[in-house]
């Protein structure tokens, strides 16, 4: 664990940690904007599939954040530059809740009825994540398709509750095909070494606040980041006793970061 007063940058989680259900949570917005007035770095990383880096920054804003579409890495987009790199003019099938096109750029997806794709794509969950989906997906891999997922998260929070995600099913998945698939989002080193990146900092000056304390707060601390979880969102306590390491710092939630940070009440002023 790096010293606090190293930090130069923060990577943010969005969903349970600035909002839930896209609905602010208490002192984020204020949290935030401290954040910015100490001249610190801000990437807000989100394994968030259901919506592109353009709407999630016009939506912030409208809430008071202060973002914009280039502060925002989701995997979406880490995902599009994963496949141009290693399955250049790939045939890919896409089973995911929401349009990201946008954010896939030059990805050539294809509809299942024109053929077996060469990468099996798993997005977010919703509802088209069905039985004959999952199983055209499963007779794509079992034939020969590589499996690739933005990420593995098993649940998120909403407004209505925790909700299951893609990654109860890819689990299935995998263990039926018997193969593992390749994750691009959070946990993968990739991703957070994509935001550090795009920052210009090394991971040593990079902090990471997560309400998820495996795939956000552990994995960036195994990236040799500062892990931060937060007691909001996805956060549960039973979760934390059985993880498998130990935050950094655990905070009761975003708006305690700039105390943590020991940032002025004045820093914006």
């Amino acid at each position: 664990m790096q010293s606090v007063q190293s930090v130069r940058a923060v990577l943010i989680d969005i969903d349970g940690v600035l909002t839930v259900s896209w609905k602010p949570l208490p002192g984020a917005v204020e949290a935030l904007r401290r954040i910015r007035a100490a001249g610190l770095g801000v990437a807000l990383v989100t394994n968030t599939t259901s919506r592109t880096r353009a709407s999630i920054a016009e939506t912030l804003s409208g809430a008071g954040f202060d973002v914009r579409a280039e502060d925002v890495l989701t995997a979406p987009s880490v995902t599009a530059a994963h496949l141009a790199e290693h399955f250049p003019g790939a045939r890919c099938a896409l089973l995911n809740s929401g349009d990201i096109a946008e954010d896939l750029g030059d990805v050539t997806l294809i509809d299942c009825a024109d053929g077996d794709p060469e990468v099996v794509v798993f997005g977010g969950a919703g509802p088209e994540f069905d039985y004959a989906s999952l199983n055209r997906a499963f007779g794509f891999v079992k034939r020969g398709a590589r499996l690739v997922a933005m990420h593995r998260n098993l649940y998120w929070r909403t407004d209505a509750g925790l909700q299951l995600d893609s990654g109860a099913f890819l689990v299935g998945l995998e263990q039926a095909a018997r193969v593992e698939a390749e994750v691009t989002g959070k946990p993968s080193r990739a991703f957070f070494e994509a935001a550090l990146a795009r920052l210009g900092v090394d991971a040593g000056q990079a902090l990471m606040v997560g309400d998820d304390v495996e795939s956000d707060v552990l994995a960036a601390q195994r990236a040799g980041l500062t892990g931060v979880l937060v007691r909001t969102g996805k956060f549960q306590q039973e979760t934390l006793e059985g993880a498998s390491g130990t935050p950094d710092h655990v905070l009761d939630s975003f708006a305690d970061l700039p105390a943590l940070l020991e940032l002025g009440q004045d820093s914006g002023s």
